[in-house]
């Protein structure tokens, strides 16, 4: 048995945060934070009270009216996020409630950019187990909520979103194949937030040294995404007997158009071949996988085999191959990208 792809969601506020907007913020211009990034523009969850659990309960009602699917039958939510709404409680609980899956356990994981990798993972295991029939797998993360907008190292980088997909079984190829998930805590330093968890309570000094804001050595960081993710992308195509031959898209974590160029060239895998969305949704960490197999869930053909690769804090990285598979029936065809951001309002009121 296998876990297979079965329904996609997505959702992105309607905010868009441009470079012009940026330059005026902090001491840059629209080229130099595009040739450096390629990201034009980032939407935004501009308002306090819009959290993350609010984004990832928009992309589940996204699945839900775009697919067929009884919501009382998942028995499952596996969230990816490193920005939850509170350190305590679960924001996968809030989820829960907040999306009407009565039926359905929920749990955060924290894993940076690979949380979504690394929660796909989990329920693909599950599923494979036998015990699970209909998983959630959610990747959504405010990282505004953690982006100090003076800092033009960072505030360049992020955006705020959700993307949503269904695991099922699967009794034919299609579905995850086996996947490679690695961890380096020595990174740590290099990518964090500083205070705000255990080691460094929030304080009145943690405040004024913007402690909670993302600090990361770029140069260091940019060079360790890009070896790890080529090596683990070898190494799980040699796992699955695959060839870079036989792979018909990549979809790599959208943290910078540079770092998925450079893992590129090191696969020798033409860029007409791998997704790339980062140019109107920045890094949204948990929430770039499956936003790019939302964007791009029509370019998918049953059969094709899909390369997932991640590299984020922790250092945390990996990368899996998948099979896509026959999806579940379209309940709605109408609700489209369009229109996904009136889904937020609904959920508000």
């Amino acid at each position: 048995m296998n876990a297979a792809i079965t329904a996609i969601g997505g959702f992105v506020p309607t905010l868009a945060l441009t470079n012009k907007d940026i330059s005026k913020m902090v001491q840059t211009t629209e080229d130099w934070i595009e040739k450096r990034t390629g990201i034009k523009e980032r939407r935004i969850a501009f308002e306090s009270e819009q959290a993350t659990s609010d984004l990832a309960t928009a992309a589940i009602e996204n699945l839900l009216q775009c697919y067929d699917v009884d919501k009382t039958e998942i028995e499952g939510l596996v969230l990816a996020t490193a920005t939850p709404d509170h350190l305590l409680a679960p924001t996968a609980s809030k989820v829960c409630e907040k999306s009407g899956l009565i039926n359905a356990f929920g749990i955060d994981v924290n894993a940076a950019c690979s949380g979504f990798l690394f929660a796909m993972e989990m329920a693909t295991a599950m599923i494979q187990s036998g015990r699970y029939k209909k998983i959630l797998v959610v990747g959504a993360d405010k990282m505004s909520s953690i982006v100090d907008y003076e800092d033009r190292n960072t505030c360049i980088l992020f955006g705020d979103g959700a993307g949503a997909i269904l695991l099922e079984p699967d009794k034919e190829e299609y579905g995850v194949m086996k996947s490679i998930l690695r961890t380096d805590g020595s990174g740590t330093e290099s990518l964090l937030v500083r205070a705000g968890g255990s080691r460094f309570p929030a304080s009145m000094r943690s405040i004024l040294h913007k402690q909670h804001f993302i600090n990361q050595d770029g140069a260091f960081v940019f060079k360790k995404a890009v070896e790890s993710m080529s090596v683990v992308c070898e190494e799980v195509l040699k796992t699955n007997d695959l060839e870079t031959e036989n792979i018909d898209w990549v979809i790599p974590h959208q943290a910078n158009l540079r770092i998925i160029k450079a893992v590129g060239q090191n696969l020798n895998i033409a860029m007409d071949k791998v997704k790339v969305n980062i140019e109107k949704f920045g890094n949204t960490t948990s929430a770039t996988i499956p936003l790019c197999l939302w964007d791009f869930q029509n370019d998918f053909k049953i059969g094709q085999n899909i390369l997932i690769t991640t590299f984020g804090a922790g250092f945390s990285w990996g990368a899996t191959c998948l099979k896509w598979g026959v999806m579940r029936e379209k309940r709605n065809t109408d609700v489209s990208h369009a229109n996904n951001n009136l889904l937020y309002e609904m959920i508000e009121n």
